[in-house]
């Protein structure tokens, strides 16, 4: 993404490119389906980190002086140029050694994005939009395993709802 994609105070981002290797090397492509293009909001804690993240590259830039290519990339190489998604996923990979997360994969993120959506009460369309997912059966067959709870909480609501508190 690039930083003319990032709207800051209004707290959104906008989906229009996508980075991908191609036989003339990476090249800045549309996403893959129309739905794939799409604003998305930015929590508080995104916010922040997206700061945090201009001043470090500001920091890198003047460091790289005039071998800085200006892609305006958010997450750029050390030199502005696109990242290649091989070195992404290595250091993905250094990053999760660290931390003891042997099992963790990089694609793992967006399906616990999704899962805490879910568990946390997000309706499964407005999981949809977020994930750019082209259908919402998608959503709901690739991550139906966190609905059984939220049913079984749906199920104590109507006790609530009717009285019959601690029932179910």
């Amino acid at each position: 993404m690039r930083w003319s994609d990032v709207d800051l105070p209004g707290k959104a981002l906008f989906v229009r490119q996508t980075v991908q290797r191609t036989d003339r090397g990476l090249e800045f492509v549309p996403p893959k389906t129309h739905r794939s293009s799409r604003p998305l909001p930015l929590s508080a804690l995104a916010v922040r980190a997206l700061e945090a993240q201009r001043v470090r590259q500001a920091k890198e830039r003047l460091a790289a002086r005039e071998l800085w290519s200006d892609f305006g990339l958010v997450f750029a190489s050390t030199i502005g140029t696109p990242m290649d998604p091989r070195n992404v996923n290595r250091r993905f990979e250094q990053l999760r050694a660290v931390a003891g997360l042997d099992w963790l994969h990089l694609h793992d993120l967006r399906h616990a994005f999704a899962t805490f959506l879910l568990d946390q009460g997000e309706e499964l369309r407005t999981v949809m939009e977020l994930l750019g997912h082209s259908t919402i059966r998608m959503t709901a067959d690739t991550y139906g395993h966190v609905l059984p709870a939220r049913a079984r909480q749906a199920a104590s609501a109507i006790d609530r709802v009717l009285g019959e508190e601690g029932t179910a």
